[in-house]
């Protein structure tokens, strides 16, 4: 079996603690080999797991108002290979439906996405850029890359150019992860939206044996994670979203393509980009919902995406 190992990593600030992220390691299941490819970006043993990590930022009190990237770690590729990386990508898009009317998608946003580039940098030998990067569905730059990551889709509204986009990459290998959306009402948008994007498919809920819940990291069950301000307020549901008109569960809703291929990972009743926003904001969120199931979700969904 191949092996990874990583620099130690010093800390952006002089503010943040250091601590083990022993659970992340301890339950890897397994390493990938020569098999796992994709396009040009992986390449024989790129996916393996690191054995270990050393230490990760916690920080106390709220999160800055305004994000400083100079707080975020961040690291250099070797010159000429810049670009035969793993780049976080989040989709802008058009929202409406509250004050922040055409904001929605820029939820948690940067320090979702910041976060999530170093533990991947951190927990995988994968070639990552630190910073991720901003597209709309209809720039070209988009088909460049396997994964693609939406927020707060549950007031979205594609335009039919959006939405013929969405469907050529994900039906030409993309992937896309649409996250931290509430009550049935925000499904049923999302359904409708996406009938523009697959006309004759739609939606299949995954069930806890699926493959991904366990492609690296076994969760039991299936995950829920509720943003922060919900867990400091006792609740795993987020109520400010809507009404869950009895079902207040998480669900993972998949669209597929006709040869089964996991093509788009809708997580419903789930803010999973909170647990890698706010890893360093409150110590036992962190290890409730960062350190168990938000870093090892996305781990395994993004490992799943670039190898089906």
């Amino acid at each position: 079996m191949r092996s990874s190992k990583i620099k130690k990593l010093g800390l952006a600030t002089q503010r943040a603690h250091r601590y083990d992220l022993n659970l992340l390691q301890s339950n890897a299941l397994k390493v990938f080999g020569n098999s796992a490819t994709w396009y040009s970006l992986i390449t024989a043993g790129i996916l393996l797991l690191v054995p270990s990590i050393e230490a990760q930022r916690f920080g106390s009190g709220r999160r800055a108002a305004q994000s400083n990237r100079n707080d975020y770690l961040t690291w250099e590729h070797e010159s000429g290979f810049e670009r035969d990386v793993f780049t976080f990508v989040r989709i802008q898009y058009n929202s409406g439906g509250s004050s922040r009317r055409g904001r929605n998608w820029d939820n948690d946003f940067p320090d979702c996405d910041w976060n999530f580039s170093v533990r991947l940098h951190e927990l995988t030998s994968l070639k990552v850029d630190p910073n991720g990067k901003v597209v709309r569905l209809t720039d070209p730059e988009l088909l460049k890359h396997p994964f693609c990551y939406m927020s707060n889709v549950g007031n979205m509204t594609l335009s039919q150019q959006e939405a013929n986009s969405l469907n050529r990459y994900l039906l030409n290998g993309g992937f896309l992860m649409a996250d931290d959306f509430w009550a049935p009402a925000a499904m049923r948008n999302v359904r409708q939206e996406m009938k523009q994007v697959f006309p004759n498919r739609e939606p299949r809920e995954l069930q806890e044996d699926h493959e991904l819940f366990g492609f690296i990291y076994n969760l039991e069950g299936v995950p829920q994670v509720p943003s922060i301000f919900a867990w400091q307020q006792g609740h795993t549901f987020e109520y400010w979203h809507g009404d869950p008109e009895g079902d207040e569960g998480p669900h993972f809703w998949g669209y597929f393509d006709d040869k089964g291929r996991l093509m788009a990972l809708f997580c419903h009743n789930n803010d999973i980009g909170d647990g890698w926003e706010r890893e360093g904001q409150n110590q036992e969120y962190f290890r409730l919902y960062s350190e168990r199931v938000s870093y090892p979700l996305g781990i395994n969904i993004i490992m799943y995406a670039l190898t089906h």
